[in-house]
């Protein structure tokens, strides 16, 4: 699908929907943790604090997907990118785009309401990565999303209209907002985009009732902190790690694991050292903005690789033991296995055809093994020659999210 006014529902879905309406009731808390266990909608964005996206329905399956068939469509706007992902509660659709918030009756496909999001005009003029929204979050009747505009916002569900407002950056300081927003221990957090503008990351935890600002979490390290003697001198206040891509929780851990992007400049010997947190996944408190561990994917980061890519979080047998693990399919072609309780690393296998930045990951320093090609890039500040990286730019992976298949 690549305009969001080609949405289209399956007769299969309509009865899904048509179930969720019956099921599911005031929304809560409990609501947004049992997510993966209630088919019948969906209220989290990856229809799970762990993103997992698996559902359970057996309606659609090998014998019968030859039969589904279009029942309705319904022009949203004119998005340019159908990135979004909708969430179904009592029976309404909701959907979020750059320029509007819908909410739409998920068996006939009938809107009930439309709200604008009034941008600046000239915010096309700032933007690194086109016009999208990923999708929203919601709670106790209230949907809460982003703006590219760097604004996160509170809607009512049953009328659209608006709650309260909140800044989170400027604009024209290279910041935009296009994930959907986490709730997580009660608070709501949001990331930040502008990593190739030179904006320097940060998270933000927000009072779901007031938006009032409860924390504020810069990802790149300051002198005097942990990680702060792994960039040159000042670069680390335009140093990137943006936090683009929603996060995971834990709620009994009572962790929040959130991927982090791209260095700026990309050229590392600009930025020299490991550059923390760039393409990392930080855990937190989110009560505090806390972090607990941290595991960098690609320290150093030359070619963009990023460490945004959705946290999937699992229990598997670890040398016999249930662990609480988090997995991820890396840009920079390796699929990682940690422990989500400590961040040790226990797997990290090679999924992409071809790699040729790195012969593999270290598992006793957790640090990927560099060719001499990476070593270079990473000593050379003014790069004149051409060279040819395995994976490009866009990954192994890049953006769009793998899913758990259970059979």
């Amino acid at each position: 699908m690549t305009h969001l006014s080609q949405t289209i529902l399956m007769r299969s879905m309509a009865l899904c929907l048509t179930l969720a309406a019956a099921a599911v009731g005031a929304q809560s808390l409990d609501s947004l943790k049992n997510d993966a266990s209630t088919p019948g909608d969906v209220t989290t964005y990856g229809m799970s604090w762990g993103q997992q996206r698996h559902s359970s329905l057996t309606q659609v399956n090998a014998s019968t997907v030859k039969r589904l068939a279009p029942v309705w469509n319904l022009s949203l706007d004119n998005s340019a990118n159908a990135s979004s992902q909708p969430l179904v509660i009592d029976g309404t659709m909701y959907v979020a785009t750059h320029t509007h918030t819908l909410a739409i009756d998920a068996v006939s496909g009938k809107q009930k309401w439309k709200s604008p999001i009034e941008l600046p005009t000239d915010i096309s003029a700032f933007l690194c990565c086109g016009t999208q929204t990923r999708g929203m979050a919601a709670l106790d009747g209230v949907l809460y999303r982003t703006t590219l505009d760097a604004h996160v916002v509170a809607i009512n569900m049953k009328d659209g209209k608006q709650i309260w407002k909140v800044k989170a950056a400027d604009y024209k300081q290279g910041y935009s907002m296009t994930h959907a927003p986490l709730i997580a221990g009660g608070v709501l957090i949001t990331g930040i985009s502008g990593g190739e503008y030179g904006a320097r990351g940060f998270l933000d935890g927000w009072d779901l009732k007031t938006g009032e600002k409860k924390w504020h979490r810069w990802t790149t390290a300051a002198p005097g902190e942990k990680g702060g003697d792994t960039w040159n001198p000042e670069m680390y206040k335009t140093g990137g790690a943006p936090t683009w891509l929603t996060g995971t929780y834990d709620p009994e851990l009572d962790l929040v694991y959130w991927g982090i992007g791209n260095g700026a400049p990309w050229n590392a010997a600009q930025r020299g050292g490991d550059s923390l947190y760039i393409g990392s996944v930080l855990a937190i408190r989110p009560s505090s903005g806390e972090i607990v561990w941290h595991y960098q994917f690609s320290p150093g980061d030359p070619y963009d690789y990023d460490g945004t890519n959705e946290l999937v979080l699992a229990e598997l047998p670890v040398n016999g033991k249930p662990t609480k693990v988090l997995m991820q399919a890396n840009r920079n072609g390796f699929f990682y296995v940690l422990d989500r309780t400590s961040g040790k690393l226990l797997k990290a296998d090679q999924f992409a055809r071809k790699v040729n930045w790195a012969t593999g990951i270290d598992m006793k320093t957790g640090r990927p093994v560099d060719t001499p090609m990476t070593t270079a890039v990473k000593k050379t500040e003014t790069q004149t020659d051409f060279i040819e990286v395995w994976p490009s730019v866009f990954g192994g992976k890049k953006g769009s999210p793998r899913f758990q298949c259970n059979k």
